[in-house]
């Protein structure tokens, strides 16, 4: 259905078929293990037109104390018919589980791919950021979805984005807070993990945020491990305690993206796999995908040290550009230095939500 809708969208970026059906795997991804999930397929005539998935990520509202669902991996014709069906269905299965309030889109949860594209689809996708039509936007709002918050996603050039500002009150906060950085240690790799867990569950609290369990950490860091390079992999320590660490990957998208229209089962193994190996020189960009830092040793410039070096060691590499996503709109230390980083503000990403009405 996916190729019916996106075949003639020149920046969109198929997925691996393969990544798709692990991403959702009941059994394999251990997301499911603390979540419920309903699935619905709208057809005409015996060919799909529409598709949606509901979600009660009991980790989430146990995290919140909250009674909410998720909708996601809503795809959908541009007939208000066919979303309004599939929202309908989802809706009461949620209902049907006590659910108060209706977030989304999540694939499955903010974890993963999360929220709606509605600004800026002249470029493609980078890696594990949604993508979708403009109608897409209107689709939801008709059935009754308001803005719950928007992320953005920056873009930082290495022409100008390490400014003389940021040197100075990166290298002058360093000096006087003691704070250094370094890259991953691979020979380590299972320990770097535990402390990139354990400054990400306390580090964050992005609205809607939920903790990786130690499965879903491990079940993730197993599949970027195909693709990371531990140079990109940063930790901020102050007198050897880690303090914060920002992950950064090359944009993989960039390898699949033809600008051209994509045959169904394209990116199928072996030929998505090759399209990796032979374009992997043609990759400029690196999505800087997670920085976060504990709250006590915020607003002394550990933010800026992290964004700092990683586009040292990114252009060190030969990567051009940078994406910082997604960033809260309410994040407003994150957001100010993207700005510091002359970055520019080129995509906005909508999460929706839905008060879940109750018949008397």
């Amino acid at each position: 259905m996916m190729w019916d809708i996106y075949a003639e969208d020149p920046h969109w970026v198929p997925p691996l078929e393969m990544d798709r059906m692990k991403l959702i795997n009941e059994v394999k991804n251990p997301f499911y293990s603390h979540a419920e999930t309903g699935w619905w397929l709208a057809e005409r005539n015996g060919k799909p037109v529409g598709r949606i998935g509901a979600i009660v990520n009991h980790n989430y509202n146990t995290a919140q104390n909250e009674n909410a669902g998720f909708f996601g991996f809503f795809e959908s014709v541009n007939e208000p018919a066919v979303a309004s069906a599939l929202f309908r269905e989802a809706e009461t299965w949620l209902r049907g589980k006590g659910m108060k309030v209706v977030y989304g889109p999540a694939n499955p949860s903010s974890n993963d791919e999360y929220g709606l594209l509605i600004e800026g689809f002249d470029r493609p996708p980078v890696l594990l950021m949604t993508y979708n039509p403009p109608y897409y936007a209107s689709l939801i709002e008709q059935n009754g979805f308001v803005k719950d918050q928007d992320l953005f996603a920056w873009l930082l050039s290495q022409d100008n984005a390490r400014s003389e500002k940021l040197h100075r009150v990166s290298t002058a906060l360093a000096q006087r807070g003691k704070i250094t950085v370094r890259p991953m240690n691979v020979k380590n790799f299972t320990q770097e993990v535990e402390r990139i867990k354990q400054i990400y569950n306390a580090a964050w609290e992005n609205v809607g945020f939920v903790p990786f369990t130690d499965a879903e950490m491990d079940f993730l860091a197993k599949d970027l491990k195909q693709i990371y390079d531990p140079e990109l992999v940063l930790f901020a320590e102050v007198e050897g305690n880690t303090v914060g660490f920002a992950l950064s990957l090359p944009d993989v998208n960039q390898a699949f993206h033809t600008g051209r229209p994509i045959p169904r089962g394209a990116m199928n193994l072996p030929s998505g796999i090759w399209k990796l190996m032979t374009k992997k020189k043609a990759i400029d960009t690196v999505r800087i995908i997670v920085l976060g830092v504990l709250k006590e040793y915020r607003n002394r410039g550990v933010d800026a040290m992290l964004y700092s070096e990683t586009m040292n060691v990114a252009k060190r590499k030969g990567y051009q550009y940078g994406e910082a996503s997604w960033v809260q709109e309410t994040n407003i230390p994150m957001n100010r230095a993207a700005q510091m980083m002359n970055g520019v503000k080129y995509k906005t990403y909508r999460v929706y939500k839905k008060n879940l009405d109750y018949a008397d």
